[in-house]
């Protein structure tokens, strides 16, 4: 059983301060049955209140706690917990409540903390203490726990699936999990007033300011989206967050087994975004200058218009599901580029606007906030507007139209962009060979020092900072990271002075076109 000191005061619960009354119920003593069934509801959070606390062995008297309390013997609470590992279990999807045992007026209570589930809706065994017993939705209405049926039910089921899974809290997410570097990159690049303000107030403030934190006051959990957009490993929370690209030079259905397989892409949202769309970019597109006899202006065509592919690739991570295991996958062949991701299209969708092709205008988002993250670092203009972006940038390139194809559960979303006609090919696997191999030393370089920089724990967040940028672009100038951090260049300067202990700022070449070095000290 998980046992925890709560983040709040347990005096406070007793009288009701801070915490609002319909979220706290007093029990004389240890009724699983009526227990769980609040446990449910509580865990169901139907008002959005963040959860609630259940106090055993405190008597109430119309609505207010007795002092001193009742109390509960150590050997009753002992077989309690062990009770509740079984009667967990009989909680759908699982849930697992908080608990502390807690000395007040010389007496032993049991304190369970039910923060709002991350998986609701909850039901639970309407008698846990019956093995036959059937399972139930239970919500809070006011201070009293009652079963949710008929249209109750249906609302409890409506409110929690328009929750965005982005949206949502994910009490995995730490706050060392976000990178400050990628947060203060973003407010830059948005020109957000809160980059001025980054140095200068915590990165919990921050965050809280972009909303980017969801739950009660003792019980704040980043959400989903925080991960997406700030972590450098989002798929620690969400698996096979990555995207495939596999190259079949003869086609796959002709010779599947002569293939390339690039290094995955991973990271945040945005960096794979970019990174993806910089490989199709470099070895993918390829430009043809037509010269037509009837006229004197020359026309530039390409095997796969760069429009197309960017708003394919967008689509495909913003729309995907992030709680399934599977990774975006890209094939190309010599006639076509198929871009694959999970789940499908929303049932709000008709089959016939798919087949069309045309525009799939969706009455929900699984991720609504990343869109609106998107729009702001100018990966999408959204309102629907990506698959006729799509057609008309193949039109105007004289290619085909592109195909959307799904299956009749909505599995997957399949857009096949057909090549140009007369462009067909793939990118020579020698160029691609020795990309690889250099992508894989840089990773493998830029992983070793930022792991060295973690490692300087005397090191201030500001200096932390600045080493990753030289890290990830040795060539900036103290300048151009005194402009993104909204500060005088000769204070980076005074910061690289006070790094020396710790490690060495060696500059290669001339001031304006040399690069950084950064030579670590042993301690």
């Amino acid at each position: 059983m998980h046992i925890m000191a709560l983040p709040v005061n347990i005096e406070e619960l007793l009288s009701k301060h801070k915490i609002e009354s319909n979220r706290i119920e007093f029990k004389r003593g240890w009724n699983p049955e009526k227990i769980y069934r609040s446990i449910c509801a509580f865990a169901n959070d139907f008002d959005n209140l963040g959860g609630g606390y259940i106090l055993v062995g405190v008597e109430e008297d119309q609505g207010v706690a007795k002092r001193p309390v009742r109390g509960l013997d150590v050997s009753d609470i002992d077989g309690i917990l062990k009770d509740m590992v079984g009667f967990n279990n009989k909680i759908y999807p699982y849930y697992l409540p908080r608990t502390e045992i807690a000395e007040i007026d010389n007496q032993n209570i049991l304190i369970i903390w039910v923060p709002s589930g991350v998986n609701r809706p909850y039901s639970v065994a309407e008698n846990v203490l019956s093995p036959k017993s059937v399972s139930k939705h239970y919500i809070r209405s006011g201070s009293t726990t009652i079963e949710a049926k008929g249209e109750v039910l249906d609302e409890l089921r409506d409110a929690v699936s328009r929750t965005p899974f982005d949206e949502r809290g994910n009490p995995d997410i730490k706050i060392e999990d976000i990178s400050p570097v990628l947060v203060l990159e973003y407010l830059t690049t948005v020109k957000s007033k809160l980059a001025s303000d980054f140095h200068s107030m915590p990165l919990e403030a921050i965050l809280e300011q972009m909303d980017l934190y969801v739950g009660s006051t003792e019980n704040r959990m980043l959400k989903n989206i925080a991960a997406m957009m700030f972590c450098k490993t989002p798929e620690k929370f969400f698996p096979y967050t990555q995207v495939d690209i596999v190259i079949f030079p003869e086609g796959a259905e002709k010779n599947p087994n002569n293939m390339l397989e690039i290094p995955k892409i991973t990271g945040p949202i945005p960096q794979m975004i970019q990174a993806t769309l910089n490989y199709m970019r470099t070895f993918v597109i390829r430009e043809h200058i037509i010269k037509p006899n009837d006229r004197a202006e020359s026309m530039r065509v390409f095997n796969y218009p760069y429009q197309a592919l960017e708003e394919s690739i967008v689509n495909a991570l913003y729309h995907r599901d992030y709680m399934e295991r599977e990774p975006v996958e890209i094939t190309i062949e010599p006639n076509l580029i198929s871009i694959l991701s999970f789940a499908g299209p929303d049932r709000s969708i008709s089959m016939e606007a798919i087949q069309q092709a045309r525009r799939l205008k969706s009455r929900r988002y699984r991720n609504r906030r990343l869109g609106d993250f998107l729009k702001e670092l100018n990966f999408t203009e959204g309102r629907s507007t990506g698959i006729p972006t799509i057609q008309d940038s193949l039109e105007k390139n004289g290619s085909a139209p592109a195909r959307i194809i799904t299956d009749e559960d909505r599995t997957s979303f399949l857009m096949e962009i057909p090549c140009r006609n007369g462009e067909e090919g793939v990118p020579a696997i020698e160029n691609l060979v020795n990309e690889q191999i250099n992508e894989q030393i840089n990773e493998q370089i830029n992983e070793q020092i930022n792991e060295q920089i973690n490692e300087q724990i005397n090191l201030s967040d500001q200096q932390k900072v600045i080493l990753r940028m030289i890290a990830e672009k040795p060539s900036i100038s103290f300048s151009k990271i005194a402009s993104v951090l909204s500060v005088k260049p000769s204070l980076i300067r005074s910061q690289c002075k006070a790094m020396e202990k710790y490690v060495v700022l060696k500059r290669n070449g001339s001031k304006k076109t040399g690069t950084w070095q950064i030579l670590f000290v042993k301690q």
